[in-house]
């Protein structure tokens, strides 16, 4: 159905046209806020119009979904679509840190079919294919297997009174990289309470699903994506022994959140 080799050579050309501008490489770029909180950077831009050009010429019936592009709802009424963040982690991208990516998933009918990251400040190609497993630089992933929740390894910067019973490690600023890291077992849980996007986790997700990780919105639902609203609740992936544990853990919370 599609070109697997052109695929990862798009998302690797991708990766160097970002890399090209970050400024950990010693270049300058053009940034601005879209919202306030929300930086932007022409590398963003610049990937995603690559990206939607030569995605859309591979295979041309899929639709398209990017937090770079507006987005047309015609996007409905197609059974594949390509679900795009060019630069995940623009914060740590301007702070000319690595802990950004390249984010690319082909959805079929609600469901990841591939996912794609490219990190190359820090040399790592993830991807993932439904039912077929995932991999990291070619090397196949087995997630987190822990089995109790307190302790368990969380990227984080700073934890609240309520989580001190976790234990934090580094945190990339992409969201995607956090995920993949319970896929490498690198860490035991990722957790958000906060509404997201599609294009945020998409491609990561299946990266951890794959491995072994249990992966669902912060209530313990499974994800769909291509929906009218492109957004979820939260998202939570961790060892699957500890994802009850996990889902109670943050449930208070949640709801406190989504009440308001």
């Amino acid at each position: 159905m599609i070109d697997r080799r052109r695929l990862k050579a798009i998302l690797d050309e991708a990766g160097q046209i970002a890399l090209g501008l970050w400024p950990g490489a010693g270049h300058t770029v053009a940034s601005w806020e879209k919202e306030p909180g929300s930086p932007v950077c022409d590398a963003d831009i610049e990937v995603d119009g690559f990206l939607r050009q030569e995605l859309g010429t591979l295979l041309p019936s899929a639709g398209w979904l990017s937090e770079e592009t507006a987005d047309d709802p015609k996007r409905l009424d197609k059974g594949l679509i390509w679900l795009v963040d060019p630069v995940d982690g623009t914060r740590d991208f301007l702070r000319g840190r690595s802990g950004w990516c390249v984010s690319v998933a082909l959805i079929s009918e609600g469901k990841p079919l591939i996912g794609m990251l490219d990190a190359p400040a820090r040399r790592e190609k993830w991807v993932a294919e439904a039912g077929q497993g995932a991999w990291r630089n070619d090397i196949p992933l087995h997630a987190s297997t822990r089995q109790a929740f307190a302790g368990a390894r969380v990227p984080a910067l700073s934890l609240s009174e309520m989580d001190q019973i976790l234990t934090m490690v580094d945190q990339p600023n992409s969201i995607a990289l956090r995920v993949a890291m319970v896929g490498a077992n690198e860490a035991d849980l990722v957790a958000t309470l906060r509404w997201g996007f599609e294009w945020d986790i998409a491609a990561a997700a299946l990266i951890a699903r794959e491995a072994g990780a249990a992966v669902t919105d912060a209530f313990g639902a499974p994800f769909l994506y291509n929906k009218r609203d492109p957004r979820a609740f939260g998202l939570l992936v961790s060892a699957p022994a500890i994802h009850a544990d996990a889902v109670a853990h943050l449930a208070t919370r949640a709801k406190i959140i989504m009440t308001r």
